[in-house]
């Protein structure tokens, strides 16, 4: 699983032209499922974002988590993040979860924060989406389980 993180001063994604999620001040994550993901793959990385010490203290430390600053996270399941480019100009993405798997580790994702006490806005799982951010810092993280 890979979840690309983006700390942000908001974000949001539509689906044909309508949000449906929006957040401010948190993280845009964007999250991909291959084939070996589990169930404990998505649980622990949702647990890493939980805790992740990235927004700035008074000090303007990158010291704090998301609860420290009543933050929120977007996430958007991005199976292209599974893209392989080693071959020709057409990335190929035979690495992606089949979208059963992908699907469902995705909403354990999604559930694993929730159960952490963390306000989450979603995607639409296999739409076409629009998707706009403030990337605070800028700060993106790349995290893999």
């Amino acid at each position: 699983m890979r979840v690309l993180l983006q700390r942000v001063t908001r974000a949001s994604v539509k689906v044909d032209r309508m949000v449906i999620g929006a957040v401010e001040r948190g993280f845009l994550a964007l999250v991909g499922v291959t084939h070996a993901d589990t169930a404990a793959t998505a649980q622990k990385l949702a647990a890493k974002v939980v805790k992740l010490r990235v927004f700035e203290d008074e000090a303007g430390l990158m010291n704090l988590a998301l609860g420290d600053i009543d933050g929120a996270v977007l996430a958007v399941s991005q199976f292209t993040l599974y893209a392989d480019t080693r071959k020709g100009n057409r990335p190929g993405f035979s690495d992606a979860a089949a979208p059963e798997q992908g699907e469902e580790l995705y909403e354990e994702f999604v559930a694993t924060l929730r159960a952490a006490g963390v306000p989450v806005q979603t995607g639409q799982f296999g739409a076409h989406m629009a998707v706009e951010l403030v990337n605070n810092g800028p700060v993106t993280i790349l995290l893999e389980g």
